[in-house]
């Protein structure tokens, strides 16, 4: 074989879950100030993924999904508030 031992493997992929978790609260904390458009659905993605592979962290991953919807929930207010979309003025 190639001398690699799968020891430090299942700790490994319960790292990556736990860290999933934690960038979908990051993700969707920075999606309600920047880029909610891309932020939240991301923080929904990430967290449902981190919740599904069973991550410890599950308080971590429902708080991000959570802010995932609040960012598009706040995306909708702001696109409501601008009747419909974003205007683009070229020149004066």
């Amino acid at each position: 074989m190639s001398g690699v031992t799968t020891l430090g493997a299942p700790k490994a992929r319960q790292r990556e879950r736990d860290e999933t978790a934690v960038a979908s609260f990051v993700l969707g904390l920075l999606g309600l100030f920047f880029f909610n458009v891309v932020l939240g659905p991301l923080a929904v993605v990430l967290g449902s993924v981190s919740l599904f592979r069973g991550t410890r962290r599950r308080a971590r991953a429902l708080l991000g999904i959570a802010l995932g919807v609040a960012d598009l929930v706040v995306l909708g207010v702001l696109m409501a508030a601008h009747h419909g979309g974003f205007v683009w003025h070229f020149g004066v």
